[in-house]
């Protein structure tokens, strides 16, 4: 594995003539409830792009903080506008494709970025510039969350969430605080009234910033979850290294 920022410039440079994608990992520091950190979502997902064992990847340096003004009344969170979030995604994703490396599997921890990245890869890829593939690292484990906590997708600080920090350092969870989070937390995210949805902020509808339960998870399960993350994201690696980049445009553009 190449860490782009532990490179010099004369290694970067040897590095890039055998790698075929860059992994760029993005998430927030917002609010995860009094028992989880600020920073879950950019820790999980750096964690997962960092588990690249290979030599035809280069890993770049996170973009912690994301799109999460709907978080906005807890306190600690951090955001940006969703505009320069795509901007600044789309500018790291140009400047690696300057370089010769025009495919980028971006690892994200945050789905309020989920729009913004989509924005970005298909401007990127309208304009021949780069191939960007936006992955949430808890995009393909419904069937292993639906066995380890009975239901599959993820909530926010939740169970999933929990289990990753646990994985990641379990230090940074406050033990002592999941009950709390679990007791001021809504049982699924939003909030709506016949059919329309009313639930902007999380503050609408969940008093302690959590959604789902917090107490449920564990360190066993947050390894079994990065785990199959890891194989997932090795698997999406090997497809995209194999594609020829003209083949990755849009049709009217090859």
């Amino acid at each position: 594995m190449h860490l782009l920022a532990e490179e010099t410039t004369t290694t970067a440079s040897d590095a890039f003539r055998d790698t075929s994608v860059a992994v760029l990992p993005t998430g927030s520091v917002e609010q995860h409830g009094p028992a989880l950190p600020l920073g879950t979502d950019f820790l999980a997902a750096e964690t997962v792009a960092r588990t690249v064992d290979r030599d035809d990847t280069v890993v770049l340096p996170t973009v912690p903080v994301g799109v999460s003004d709907h978080h906005r009344q807890f306190s600690g969170t951090l955001w940006t506008d969703p505009t320069t979030f795509e901007n600044y995604v789309a500018d790291i994703a140009a400047s690696i494709a300057s370089h010769g490396v025009k495919k980028v599997v971006v690892v994200n921890g945050h789905g309020g970025n989920v729009d913004a990245l989509s924005r970005a890869a298909r401007r990127l890829r309208a304009d021949e510039v780069a191939f960007v593939a936006p992955w949430n690292w808890w995009s393909n484990l419904d069937d292993l969350t639906k066995e380890l906590f009975g239901t599959p997708g993820i909530g926010h600080a939740d169970a999933i969430e929990t289990s990753m920090v646990y994985a990641i350092d379990d230090e940074l969870v406050r033990e002592g605080a999941l009950e709390a989070a679990e007791a001021g937390a809504s049982e699924s995210w939003g909030r709506s009234v016949h059919g329309a949805e009313i639930g902007f902020d999380t503050a609408d509808f969940s008093e302690s910033g959590a959604v789902g339960e917090p107490t449920k998870g564990s360190k066993e399960a947050g390894d079994r979850l990065l785990e199959q993350a890891a194989s997932e994201l090795d698997s999406l690696l090997d497809w995209l290294a194999a594609q020829p980049f003209s083949d990755l445009l849009p049709e009217d553009h090859r």
